[in-house]
Order: C-alpha cells, then structure tokens, then sequence
C-alpha cells in the first residue's frame, strides 16, 4: 500500500477479510459499540480507506453499491470529534447525501457506532417541520441531510458550516443525476478550505471527477474491487423474462410465492405504476406498501418502518428507494419495468446480496424495451441478450425460481400471516414550512377555527364563522356618497310611500311622485321616468315586439310610433 498522502490510487488487492476495526488503531467505545451489533470485521472498502482518512487525507472511495462504505468515512469521523469543543449550531462533521431515506440510515449507523462515546447526529431533510430540527442543533457534533434543507437552514442562520472539520459527500453520482450538483458546490463554499472532504460514489461521470479536482486537496483514489471483477455482486442471482404488460403482475403473484423469499423490493418506473401494482398486489393477499415522491414524508416513513420490521414483505418503489437503503434479509429484488440504464440496474439490485449475503434479481422486459435490455447486458457482461418469453403459466419460471406448482395467482390465506401496513402507526412530523410569525392571519383563523379577531372585511368573526361583509358603494371606481335617510323617515315608512300599486281594474295610485314599479299586475310593462307604458300583447294576444336596442337616435320603430297608454 502506498503511504503517500498525494494523488494516487489503491485498488482492492488487500485481502481485509480478515482485519478486525481494533487493528487499524481505532478507539475502544466504537468497537466495543460495534461489536455490540455483531460487526467486528471490516470490508475491503473500509480496510482501504480507515488508514487514509484516520491520518486526515482527503479520499475518493469507488466501491459497488453494498460494501459498507458508511463505516468507512463514518468511524474517522467518530475518531476525531474529541478533538474539539461542542458549540451550538455549529457541527464539527457534515455528510451530504441525494435522499432522505438514505440520509436517515446513515444518521442512524452513526449513531449505533458513537453510542457509548455520547456523539451528537442530527438529521436534516425536507419534507418535516423546520422547528425540531433547528432545536436539535442546539447540541449537534454530526449533520447528515440533504442539500436542499442544509442550504434553507444555512441561509436562514440556523446552521453554521464555518466550524466543518470533516465534509462527506456520499452517493455523488447519484446527487448529480437528480442535479444538486451547484447546491453542493454552495455547500462547499460555506465550508473552511483547510477540511478533510471525503467523496464516495459507484461511478465516477466525468462531473464528478471535475468537482473532485476543484474542491479536494491531493485525494488518494480508492477502489475496492479489480478492475477486471464485474460490476454486479456475484452472489446475486439474476433472472431476466421477456413478460407481456398484461400479463406481468400474474407473473409477479408466483415469483412472490418461491421458495425461501423473505423481504422483496419491487421497482417502478413510475409513481402511479408503483400505486397500480402495490394496489394490485394488496388485492390478492400480499403484505404490501408502495413508496415514491407523491407521498408525504410521514407516509415514506411509515412504509419503510413497516417494511423493516416484517409487518409488510413487499415494498414497491421508485428510484427512491434505490440507492443506499440497507435492508436486513431483503431477499429478492423485482424490476417491473426494464431498468433506463446499467447504473440504473446496478443500484436496484444491490439492495439485495449486500454484506456477502445472496440473493435473487428478476427483471421482466416487455418486447418495446429489448434494446434497452440489449444494451444494458452489452455494457455488463451478463450473456442474458435474448430473455425467454415468459407467462404466468410457464414452466421455466415455476423451475427457475423454485415455485411451488400449485401456486396461483392468489396468495393463501394460510400464508397470509404479516400484519400489514395498517399495522403501522402514521407519525405526525408537522408541516413542511410551518410559519414562525407571532400572529395568526384572520384568514386561516377563519377557515381553520383559530380565535376570533378583525377580518380583512372590517368586521369581526368568530371562530369557524364567516364575518358579515360591509359593502362600499362605488361609481366610476370612486366611492359613492351615501344620500342623509335620517330626516325621511323610517325604512319601512319609506318603502311604503314610495311603492306604487294597482288596483283589480288597473288603476295606479300611491304617494306623490311614486315611482311605477317595473311590471304591473295586469301584465304591463311601465318605463322609468315619464315613458308611456307599453303593452307585452296586442290586442290580439300576439307578443309585441320590442324596439331593438341597436336603433340609432332619433329613429323610432313603427311598433313604438304606434304604442300608447294601455287600454
């Protein structure tokens, strides 16, 4: 190994299997708090990087999506957060990550590896309320969030990244792909120049490689397999059907039932395809929960909570779901839809097979994506160019997968033994944006039965009432003046004078100078000033027609020339 603290390059010669954490040197609570869970040999990508970054040198760790790259930047971080003080708001350590769901798994690794040493890791992501997350870091040593809610709380002066020793970016291509590449460079710059940056990623785009050279300092780059090793796990074992769109979830209520499938990810191309198939899948018996962006953060946090716990044993997902997640016993994973790419494929099914385990990857490509499946097995070797055409009822899938032969495309009822999703409690983490003002607007003190106060009609109201509208009188834009009523009278008296009637014979009396009302009784139409009434019928009871109102001035109709009084 070269001890060189430059530019370089290790690949994973060394056969780590063997090492323990005690023999790189590291502190005794973080491997007594590891070996608590059982974790007491490290990997080769750990075994590579641990002596690098424990001497402070910045690192580039290229590794396959599964290998344990979280202990890797995650115990050097432990290591060094003795050497200074704790201040408030201000975290010695930041790990920058795509997802929220992967942002929650590596706070929580951290959290068992600090346990016994007393480490502070605060978790910062969108999609929960701002509030407890800026109390959290009135005492915070580690942030782990994603790009997005760090910059809000950085430009709002909750957090102060002037104090990072450590920085960590984690899963970079992936950030790049859901572009929050020009977040993290204003990250960057908000952090001291002299810290120790650390960048993890299976693939290195060219992009990539372009923000290592800008912001990191001489890094040394790491891989942890050969170069000739192929991109997938090999103990993964990967099944490919040419499966009809609708005939693929029959085909998927069978591989469900193989034998020896424990915790199963579904992928999707699409949100509403994941909501179609988890629905679907509900329907014959299945333990299912579907997780992608349209759901509320709570609703992603119950479905992962369920799904890790066994109350539910198939997990439908977007893209969101793959990179990063560590599942324990996820046995199978399905692509429903051919994957878009090779990275695509790689990161879906690595969340099976990881840690040494195996596992079963199956994906079923409908005959408008064979050149898609085409050039992903070019690009990775795997001799499956020509999938099988595949049906609910074909022989190969029941042999292939070990499905039991009388497995239909309902789940028994006597195997119907998880919880469920609704098994699930859903968490109440507040509202994204919950507004800080002092006071609450009368508006949503209306519509949301708050106390009562003056409304924006002049008015008061009361809680979960309408207040009474004041209306202005206006003329020409400008308001009207309301004429003095005081000395006419009352109301009632008013309208009683002013109001014309008509007897039974037609004729009109009321008060001095009362105005006609618009229609009499006997069917006459009265105009207002002191035009003549005009009959709506001759006297032959045939309708009579109007003026039209598009006659110019001074010109009568012979219909009006001839209209008196009412006979």
């Amino acid at each position: 190994m070269d001890d060189n603290p430059g530019t370089g390059s290790l690949d994973g010669e060394l056969a780590a299997g063997t090492k323990t954490f005690r023999d790189f040197g590291i502190a005794e609570p973080i491997c007594a708090a590891l070996e608590a869970e059982g974790i007491t040999t490290a990997f080769p990508i750990q075994a590579l990087t641990l002596p690098i970054a424990l001497d402070g040198h910045d690192v580039i760790g290229q590794a396959r999506t599964g290998t344990g790259k979280t202990l890797a930047f995650g115990i050097p971080i432990l290591e060094r957060l003795s050497e200074a003080d704790r201040e408030a708001a201000a975290p010695r350590a930041l790990i920058v990550l795509p997802t929220r769901e992967l942002a929650m798994q590596v706070a929580e690794d951290l959290r068992v590896a600090g346990a016994q040493i007393g480490a502070s890791v605060v978790t910062l992501y969108g999609g929960r309320a701002y509030e407890p997350q800026i109390d959290a870091l009135a005492s915070v040593d580690v942030v782990v969030g994603t790009p997005g809610r760090l910059l809000d709380l950085a430009r709002q002066g909750h957090l102060k990244l002037d104090k990072v020793r450590q920085l960590v970016l984690d899963e970079a291509d992936k950030m790049l792909d859901l572009g929050f590449l020009p977040d993290v460079e204003r990250i960057l710059q908000l952090t001291p120049p002299n810290r120790q940056t650390m960048l993890f990623s299976a693939t290195m785009p060219g992009e990539i490689v372009t923000l290592a050279r800008r912001h990191l300092n001489r890094p040394t780059h790491i891989r942890a397999e050969q170069h000739d090793e192929p991109a997938h796990v090999p103990s993964t074992e990967q099944h490919v059907f040419r499966a009809h769109q609708l005939d693929k979830i029959e085909v998927l209520a069978r591989v469900l039932q193989a034998e020896g499938r424990g915790l199963t990810i579904v992928f999707s191309r699409t949100k509403r395809s994941a909501d179609q198939v988890s629905a679907a899948l509900t329907a014959k018996g299945f333990a299912t929960a579907a997780i992608h962006g349209d759901l509320g953060q709570s609703q992603r946090e119950r479905a992962m909570r369920a799904f890790r716990s066994g109350k539910v044993d198939v997990l439908v997902a977007t893209e969101v779901a793959a990179r990063g997640l560590d599942v324990d016993d996820v046995t199978h994973v399905v692509n429903y839809e051919c994957p878009e790419d090779e990275k695509a494929y790689l990161h879906r099914i690595g969340r099976t097979g990881r840690a040494g385990r195996d596992g079963v990857a199956v994906t079923f490509v409908d005959w408008n994506d064979m050149h898609r499946w085409k050039t992903i097995n070019d690009a990775l070797r795997l001799e499956l160019a020509d999938p099988l055409e595949t049906y609910s009822t074909s022989e190969h899938l029941y042999t292939a997968l070990r499905i039991p032969p009388g497995a239909t495309g309902m789940l028994p009822k006597g195997q119907r033994a998880r919880l469920g999703l609704e098994a699930e409690s859903l968490e109440d983490i507040g509202e994204t944006g919950k507004t800080r003002s002092r006071g609450t607007t009368a508006g949503r003190s209306r519509r949301t039965g708050g106390s009562a106060g003056p409304d924006r009609r002049g008015g008061t109201s009361e809680p979960g009432q309408r207040g009474q509208r004041k209306r202005r009188r206006t003329r020409g834009g400008r308001p009207a003046e309301t004429p003095d009523r005081s000395q006419a009278g009352s109301g009632a008296d008013q309208g009683n004078a002013a109001r014309s009637r008509t007897g039974a014979d037609g004729t009109r009396f009321g008060g001095a100078g009362a105005r006609p009302s618009a229609r009499e009784s006997d069917g006459t139409a009265t105009r207002p000033g002191n035009a003549p009434a005009v009959p709506d019928h001759q006297a032959d009871g045939q309708p009579r027609r109007r003026r039209s109102s598009r006659s110019r001035p001074g010109q009568a109709s012979a219909d009006h020339a001839a209209v008196g009084p009412a006979d």
